[in-house]
This record gives structure tokens, sequence and C-alpha cells, in this order.
């Protein structure tokens, strides 16, 4: 059997094998190939010859099953299964890293980070601040929330293989690359704060429990900020000494941290196992730690040796050196503090013990102000309020203002080790497994281990020590070790090893995060630190690593930095859950997690306490976590992440899209709502490469990136044969879009002709209600050559569609002279010519059009055009008033245009257009049409006698002219090719025909202004069946007149050429006003009702937009697109 799919790919049977000279079209299957010899010996025996031709995209069964056994999740990054395999220095072979199970790869490594640094320097100041109901809310809030993120969490790893990077990896498959990078930095700055927060840990439990004698900046006999300062400055030098140890540990290798990773957590262990023996022994014989009080006041046990003011040696009474503390000489009338005198000194027990009845005392908050005195609740004392404090370095003071939030702040990072073992997921045997049980076993521990911690510190401990956060009062012991067993230097080394364990586990973790995302290449500048060592460890993103975490060491404060990770921590599992519920909520069929133990509701609950922890730790570092996320979201999103991850961001698009085009499909939108939805038709060249790129820049200057745009364009050919040229055309107006900027979509259509094609792309462009409502197209160029006649039709078959359709059309010409996007206009003036009213669209493109920079420094003019029964200045009156109701802004100007007799050069240009129509339509006759020819020159002759009896001129009508009045209706394709000299006789007597306007009782001609929109589409360019009423015949002066032209002028169609003098007029007017304008746009006249009259509607066109350089014409769609209404 075959093993992979190369060998099916390197066979000669390959789709663009040659092979003898055996025509394709000979096999029966569409994608035949030449070798079907070889094919069927290949794959003889194997009962596969149904299948013979599919072999080179669609693998065998067995192939499949082999190359997915043999997959192993590398930890070369978090790519795809298939860009792996297709990544050159992926297929180079690796050195393996070494694979562990459930309990050494994800089970010991979140006890090692969840039983960190809080647990033993600062878990007994909360339970002393904020007491124990207060601190166990906490803890079970906080607890709660990493068990329903490890339960979305466990879902989400268990719905598929989960390679190195396994946080990041979880939530950029199911998110999206943008929500997925933005989260995924924001975790891994939260685990190398983690490593951050851990370093200082150990540095403090060196420095103030173990040898305080190796600061660098000593503190002996310096006060507040000062000792403070100097605190800080000895956890910065020292460090920076243990970062760049722990740095290097890694760099050796992962493996060297998982063997240290046992003996790290043997201490962690007995640590634990010290202090519930200690709880235990306290139940009856607590050990004896007592706690020097002067009124109610704790004292600095470094200060003196005895808690006494005075002692019995022999018969004298001796002061002691608390004395000497307090008073100005040892001697007993020396001048003493005025509390000191007042009040007496005391001595407790530290550690009453469990059955000691302390947890009443310990039950509530005990919230303290900064440098305030550590008072034991319960204690007289005689105080003066208004008596200044003084020797205050000689009390406990509190080094911080603590309150509710804060303690949440400091507590959270003690539970966010729940992902250590997910970052791992790259060294694991089996990922989906031993992430689920690894994680929520190291969770049901942890919370254990901490809720009691809660009750049997407030049960054992008195008050003022749990807020002794340094302990002070107890000669400097750590805290919690006062309560192990059977010594306080258990816990001491116990938690040093603990903190040095979890902070090189951050180190281990927090870089191949980063080489995850990095490998993704959806942050550009960060691709470098995807690179790393022969068996895939992450050297450059190890030094970027260390280099972030020694910010947070040179913060030096261990209560500063830990509300910081929090944040990133927090909204890394807030997006985990968001992914879990949205992938339950939208059903996606690729989601089947292995773990069942799982529901959208708790996903949503644990999100929604995420959220909750985020603004009760502090709102300010939340909302910068926030704009940290958002700032990565979207310049991830401006790099364009080229990434199909079907992740559920998407499955959300989806449904919202459904969603609103449903609602779309309720009704037309409103006036005030209306926007050009444009549908771009583009031309193509023999390459498929787009002709008129300057479409697309006039697409994206009216759009602006807001609605809909489809850029359409059409192949020739059949969708078989032609598939692969309608690709390259796909790509090129992709490309080419992007390049504009335009927002929109690309569709291009195969038919056997482009007329076909074109008119599906009007048809069926769009979507339910999201469908186009405005055509773009460009004017055809050199329409009046042979070879491009076909374009002329298209375009006018274009015309008579959009209409058809009530779409507006908006026809570009000159589009070669439109500006592109990057040209500015610093002056100048949009003129807009309104002749008839197309329901404002005419007012509405150039406001859409200066919304653009390119156009936004040109002015608005509008023109109109009055006739001679028209006020002009009411007119003008009218039109200011009117475009002040729109909001708009323009200079109005009503242009008079006077009747004028029609020139020779109209007829001799309406004559040139009708016989180079002539001239087209003789090159398609057939033989029995040029037979009627024949006769068309007899009917010719005929017209010339009639023409000296003018008196018969009304009953008579030529044969040919009833031949083709006849078959109008039966025979419209060949009406269009029965364009011969006959019908050119009548002179007067065609439709809508009027006398000369020479005569002066000829009636005026409506121009396009005096028409309607209805009436303009039922417009005709050439005469048709002569109407038996003609209002020639009641004037004769007019066919005196007549007979005074140029025998070349008395066949022409008194209708083209009343067009035609119309057209010259309009054209005068508007060339004399607008040739300087950047853009003129202008009514379209309608299209030919039938096909007799489409070379002289481009002629009218032609001579209508003559001598100007940018010219828009428009259509409107037949409605109103603009309102004066709010």
């Amino acid at each position: 059997m075959l093993n992979n799919l190369t060998e099916c790919e390197e066979g000669d049977g390959g789709p663009n094998s040659q092979g003898d000279a055996t025509s394709k079209e000979s096999s029966p299957f569409i994608n035949s190939s030449t070798s079907d010899v070889e094919k069927s010996q290949q794959y003889d025996g194997k009962h596969m010859a149904l299948f013979e031709e599919e072999m080179d995209t669609s693998p065998m069964v067995s192939s499949l099953l082999s190359s997915l056994a043999n997959y192993s999740n590398l930890t070369q990054g978090s790519k795809e299964h298939e860009e792996a395999e297709n990544n050159e220095e992926a297929r180079k072979k690796t050195v393996q890293a070494p694979r562990m199970g459930t309990v050494m790869g994800v089970y010991l490594p979140c006890m090692q980070n969840i039983l960190g640094v809080i647990l033993f320097l600062r878990m007994t100041w909360l339970v002393g601040a904020g007491g124990v109901l207060g601190t166990f809310i906490i803890v079970f809030m906080c607890c709660s929330t990493t068990m329903l993120t490890a339960i979305s969490m466990s879902a989400i790893a268990t719905n598929g293989v989960v390679p190195a990077g396994g946080s990041y990896y979880m939530i950029s498959r199911s998110l999206g690359p943008e929500f997925g990078g933005a989260v995924g930095i924001c975790f891994y700055l939260g685990t190398t704060f983690a490593g951050a927060m851990y370093i200082l840990g150990c540095i403090e439990i060196l420095l103030i429990y173990i040898v305080p004698a190796a600061a660098v900046f000593k503190m002996e006999g310096l006060e507040g900020a000062e000792a403070e300062a100097a605190l800080l400055n000895n956890m910065r030098v020292y460090g920076t000494i243990v970062l760049s140890f722990m740095a290097v540990v890694v760099f050796v290798g992962v493996k060297y941290v998982n063997k240290l990773a046992l003996v790290f957590l043997a201490c962690v262990i007995l640590s634990i196992l010290a202090v519930y023996a200690g709880v235990i022994k306290t139940s009856f014989d607590p050990p004896f730690f007592p706690v020097c009080l002067l009124g109610n006041r704790t004292l600095v046990s470094k200060g003196f040796d005895i808690c006494a003011k005075t002692i019995e040696q022999g018969n004298a009474t001796v002061t002691t050196k608390l004395w000497r503390a307090f008073c100005d000489s040892e001697f007993l009338n020396a001048t003493c503090d005025e509390y000191f005198t007042d009040n007496n000194v005391t001595q407790i027990q530290g550690i009453p013990g469990i059955t000691s009845g302390i947890l009443a005392e310990n039950l509530f908050s005990t919230f303290m102000e900064k440098n305030t005195i550590l008072e034991k609740r319960g204690v007289p004392a005689v105080l003066d309020p208004e008596a200044p404090v003084t020797n205050s370095n000689r009390y406990v003071l509190a080094d911080i203002t603590s309150f509710f939030t804060l303690l949440v702040g400091i507590y959270f990072p003690s539970v966010t080790g729940i992902m250590a073992g997910s970052n791992r997921s790259g060294d694991l045997q089996d990922a989906q497994k031993s992430i689920p049980v690894g994680t929520i076993l190291a969770i049901t521990t942890t919370s254990f281990i901490y809720m009691s911690s809660v009750i049997l510190f407030g049960a054992c401990v008195d008050g003022v020590v749990l807020r002794d956060k340094f302990g002070e009062g107890v000669n400097g012991n750590l805290v919690i070790g006062t309560l192990a067993w059977p010594s306080p230097w258990v816990i001491v080394f116990g938690s040093f090893f603990s903190t040095c364990g979890a902070g090189l586990q951050s180190l281990t973790g927090a870089p191949r995060l980063l080489q995850a995302i990095a490998r993704d290449s959806i942050i550009p500048f960060l691709r470098v630190f995807g690179h790393g060592k022969a068996n895939g460890e992450p050297t450059w993103a190890l030094l970027l690593t260390a280099c972030i975490c020694e910010t947070g060491i040179l913060i030096a404060s261990l209560d500063a930095v830990a509300p910081i990770l929090s944040m990133f921590f927090l909204m890394c599992y807030m997006f985990v859950n968001l992914a879990c519920a949205l992938q339950t909520l939208l059903r996606t069929p690729n989601w089947r997690p292995r773990f069942k133990f799982y529901h959208w509701a708790l996903s949503l609950l644990g999100m929604s306490l995420c959220l909750t922890l985020m603004f009760l730790c502090s709102w300010y570092y939340a909302i910068v976590a926030m704009v940290i996320a958002s700032c990565i979201y979207k310049y991830i999103e401006f790099c364009g992440a080229e990434k199909e991850w079907g992740d559920g961001i998407r499955g959300i698009s989806l449904s919202a899209a459904r969603y609103a085009l449903m609602r779309l499909e309720e009704g037309p939108p409103h006036t005030k709502n209306w926007r050009p939805q444009i549908l771009v038709l583009m031309s193509l060249d023999g390459e498929q490469s787009v002709e008129q790129p300057r479409l697309l820049s006039l697409t994206s200057q009216l759009k602006a990136g807001k609605g809909l745009t489809i850029v359409g364009a059409c192949v020739e050919g059949t969708y078989l044969n032609n598939q692969p040229q309608a690709q390259t055309a796909d790509q090129s107006l992709r490309k080419l879009m992007e390049v504009e900027k335009v927002k929109g979509f690309s569709q291009v259509v195969i038919s056997s002709n482009l007329r076909d094609a074109t008119s599906h792309l009007i048809q069926a462009g769009g979507l339910g209600g999201l469908r186009h409502n405005t055509v773009l197209v460009s004017f055809p160029k050199n329409w009046r050559q042979a070879e491009e006649r076909h374009r002329c039709r298209n375009f006018i078959e274009v015309v008579r569609e959009t209409t058809a359709a009530h779409l507006a059309l908006l026809v570009t010409k000159n589009i070669s002279a439109y500006p592109s996007n990057g040209e500015r206009f610093t002056e100048g003036h949009i003129d807009v010519w309104w002749i008839v009213h197309d329901g404002g669209l005419l007012m509405l493109l150039p406001f859409l059009l200066r919304q653009h920079k390119v156009w936004r420094k040109c002015k608005i003019r509008i023109f109109t055009v009055a006739q001679m029964d028209d006020n002009s200045i009411q007119m003008k009156k009218d039109l200011m008033t009117f475009l002040y109701h729109l909001r708009f802004d323009a200079e109005v100007e009503v242009v008079e245009m006077h009747d004028s007799d029609i020139s020779a050069y109209t007829y001799e240009k309406t004559l040139v257009m009708e016989q180079r129509s002539q001239i087209l339509k003789e090159m398609h006759l057939t033989k029995n049409e040029r037979e009627r020819e024949i006769q068309s020159i007899t009917d010719v002759s005929r017209g010339s006698i009639r023409r000296k009896h003018p008196s018969n001129l009304h009953p008579q009508r030529s044969i040919a002219e009833e031949s083709v009045g006849g078959s109008s209706e039966e025979k419209p394709e060949e009406e269009s090719v029965r364009f011969s000299r006959p019908r050119q006789v009548q002179l007067i007597q065609g439709k809508n025909a009027t006398p000369t306007p020479t005569s002066p009782a000829s009636p005026i001609a409506p121009t396009p202004a005096a028409v309607s929109p209805g009436e303009e589409v039922q417009m005709t360019w050439t005469d048709d069946i002569e109407k038996p009423n003609n209002p020639a015949v009641a004037n004769p002066e007019s066919i005196k007149d007549m007979f005074n032209m140029k025998p070349e002028w008395e066949n022409l169609n008194q209708s083209n050429v009343r067009r035609m003098h119309h057209a010259q007029e309009l054209n005068g007017v508007i060339v004399k006003k607008s040739k300087e304008a950047k853009l003129v746009l202008l009514n379209m006249p309608g299209p030919p009702k039938n096909r007799n009259g489409e070379e002289n509607y481009m002629e009218f066109l032609e001579v209508l937009t003559e001598g100007l350089n940018r010219v828009l014409l428009v259509r409107g769609g037949g409605r109103e697109v603009i309102t004066i209404y709010s």
C-alpha cells in the first residue's frame, strides 16, 4: 500500500503528463491522463480501478491513516499540520525533545506554579487583613474562576491536536488570529511577569529570612523610606543575578528543568506537610512564639531581648533594652515616651493553637493605612488622641494600604499556574489526555490546600502575627514558618526552592509561547523569535523573555508586580471561556471534544468571573491591559493576518450575516438609508488583467469603504475549459481591489458570450437583500470600429437591462483621465447638470465624492436648464431652497436655452451618422437582404418623384416600408438589419416627426427636461410606421422650405436631426460653463427601444459629451434617494 501521498504525486500518471497523442476527449473521465496503462498497473490488485483518476488529489484511506498515525506534535511551532508538512525546515531531521506524561508534564508543573510564592509569603497576611471570611471568599472566587477556565480549556484541548504553545494555540484557533495574537501576547507577558514575581519572592526569602547579612545595600540603622529603598535595590541586584542563572539553566535544556522540578516539588510537598503537621501539633502543644505588646501596639522584636520595661536583678531594678529604646537614658528617672510611660508591656502567644478559639477574633477583616501601627484587638491602651506618634520605628508598621480589591489582585497570581502544562504541550506524549486530567487534578488539589489554609491560619495564629507581613514581631521569622513542624527552616527552605522552581517553569513556558506566536507569522516583527536550536528550543524567545522579566525585577516590589500579571492572566482566561462558549453555542461541525463535562453556561460564568475580577483587582490596570490587547488586535488586523483557522469569530460573522440578510429581506431600505451599492463591470484583456483600473479608483472614492461593492468580470467560454482563466481573473481583481483599497467582493462569471455573462452578473449579483442597486460601467472606446461593435451592443444592453431592473447606472467617459487615490485636487469644481429629475442620485453623488480626500477641496456647482416658458429667477430661488433643505452646499445657476434654427452642420452631422449606420448594417446583409436592397434603390427613385408632387405624399407608402412595418413585431432582429434607404425617404412621415425648425409655425421640440423618466425610457431613435395624421400636411410652407435643402438632407430622419440639434445645443452650453470643471455629472438619455437606433444613440452620447475631460453620465433607478426630512 501507499505510505503517503507523495508516491501518487511522483508517478508518471500526473495530470500534466503528455503521454501519447490520445486526446482527453476520448476518455470518459474529465481528468483523464494519457498514462492509463501505467496507472492501472500501479493500482492493480488494490480494487481502485473506479478511482484511479482521482488518486492525484484524493489519497487512499490507508495512506491517509498512515500519515495521521505517524503525526507527532513537534515543538517547532504551533502551525497547522498541513503547514508543517509543507515547511522545508520541518522536513529536516530534528532531534526529538523528551516526551512526558500527565504527572510529569502537566500535574507537577501546575502544582509548582500554583503553590508558589503567594502561599508562603502572603497567605498569612491576606488572612490577617481580609479576615477568614473575606479571604475565603477571595480564594473561592479565584479557584472557581480557574476551575471553570480549566473545564473550558479541557474541552478545547480535546477537540483536536494541540501542538506547542498550548493556550495560545487554543485561543487563536478558536477566536481567530487577531484575538489569538492579542490574547497570546498578553498571556506571554503575564507568564513572563510571573517569572519576575517568583524571582522577587525567592530574593525576599533569601535576604529577609535566610541571610540578611548578604544584602549589598545595608538596611541596619535605616528608617522609613531609606530602609524601603535599600530593600528594593537589594531585590534588583540579586534578582538580576538569579534571573541570569535561571536563563542559563533553561537554555541548557528543558530536560534539566524537568529533573530539577522533582526536587523543587518535593520541597513544596514537604513544606505543606510541615504546615499541616504544625497545625495538628498546636492542638495539644502550641509552639512558643511570643509577641511583645506596648499597650495594644506590636513591638519590633529586634530592638530588645526581654519583653519588659525593667527586670529585678538581686535587690535592684534594672532597665532593659526596651526601656532604653523609648527613654533618653537607662536610669529610672529618665524622660520617656509618653505612650511608653502610660501603657504596660505585655507578652502574648503568637500561635495560641487551633483549640484556642482565636478563629472568632480573626473572622472579620482588619484593613490598615500605610505606616499605621499594628494593634491587637481587645487590649486596652491609654492614648492621647492629640499627641503625635513618636518612636514609630519601634513598632510594627503596615507597609502598604490594604483593602479588599488589593487583596484580590495580590492573591490571584497564586492560582495562575493552571496553564503551565498546556504551555508545554509540545513536550507531552498525549496532550489531549494529559492537559484536562492533569490541570483539573492540580486545581482541585491546590484549591483544597488554599481553602484549608485560610481556615487553619485563622484558627491557629493570632491576628497581630497574621498581619505582620515580614514577621518583625516574631524575631524576623517567616510567619507561616512559625506554624510549621518540626522547624521554621523547613518552610523557609521549602518556599525558597518552590519559588525557584516556579520561576524556572515560567521561563520554560513563556519562550515556547512566544515561539508559537512568532511561527504563525501573524505579528511580522516577532518572526525572528520563531527560530531555535536543532531540537526546537526557543533560543531567541528565551532572550527576549529574560529582558522583559528583568523589567519586572526592576520594579522590585512583589505587591506591585502581582496585580499587573493578574490582568494579563485574567484576560487570557476570559477569552478561553469565551472560545468554548462560542464553539458550543454555534454548534460548529468540527466541535467534537472528547471531554464531555462542559457547558456553555459554565463558560459564560467563568468569563463573567474573569471580567469581574479584572476590575476588582484594579480598574485602571484592567483598562491598560485591554488597551494593550486592542492595539495588538488592530495591529494584526492592519498587517492583514491571512490565516484561515476556522475560528469561532468567523462562525459569529456567518450567523450575524445570515440574521442581517434575513432582516434586509423584510423590505427595501428607507430613502434616508439608501446608499449606492455598486456593481462594477470590469473588462479584461487577453491575459485576464484589468483594462481600466481607474474604475476601481472611482469606486473607492465614491464608497469610502462603506456599503456593498461587487467587482464583476466576464470570461468567454465554458466553465470546464476556462476555469483557470476565471481564477486568474479573480486574483487580478482581488489584487487590484487591495491596491485601490476597495472593500467588497469579486465575482467572475463564465459564459458562452460576454453579453450573457454581463446579464448574469446584473441579475444574480449579491445575496438576498444585500444586492447592488447601482451599476458602474465605462463608456466603450472606439465603438465606431467594426471589431469593437460587440462592446457597443453590450453597453447598450447593459443600459436597457439596468433600466428594466430599476437599477441606477453610472457611465464614466474618459475613465483614464480620472484621478487615482493618490492624487489631490486643491481647487476646482464638480459640475452637476440637472436636466431631468432622476430621484436625486445626481445630487447625491458629488456629496459622496467630496467625502474622499481626492475631491474634498472641490466645490459643487449645480446647473439646470430653463425653457422659454420658465421663470428662471424663480427656478433659481426654488433650487436654492431645495438644496438648503437637503443640507447641500453648492452654487446654483439656471441656464436659459433659446430656440435656434437647425444649422447646416447639424444636418451634415446627422447625415454622416446615418450613413455610418447604413454601412455597418450593409456589412451584415444576407443574400435575401441584398435583393431587398435592389428594391430599395427603386423606392428611392419613386421617392424623388413623390417629392415633385407633394400633394400625393400622404396617402402613399413604399413597398419596402410596408414590408418592414408588417414584420416589425414578428422579427425584431431582422428589423435591425433592414435599415435601408427606402425608409430614409420618409422625410416628414416618421413617428414624432415635426416640420422644419425654420418655419415659425413649427412646434417647439420637447427637451429632455420636459420628459418624465418613464417617458424617457420609451424614446426611440429611429422612425417607425407612419401615422395617418401627419401635421406636416397642414403646413405647406414647411414643405416648401424642405425642398430648399441639399438633396442629401432630404432622406434624413427628422427625429434624429432634432435630437442631434438639441445634443449640440446642450453640449455647447455645458462646454461653455464646465470646460474647466474637474468632473461633470450629467443626466444620461434613455436607451433606444428597438435595435435600429443603437449606433445613433451612441453618436448622440458622443455629441453630448464632446469637448469635456471627465464626464459621469448618471441614470437613476426610478426611486427617490434623497430626502429633506431628518
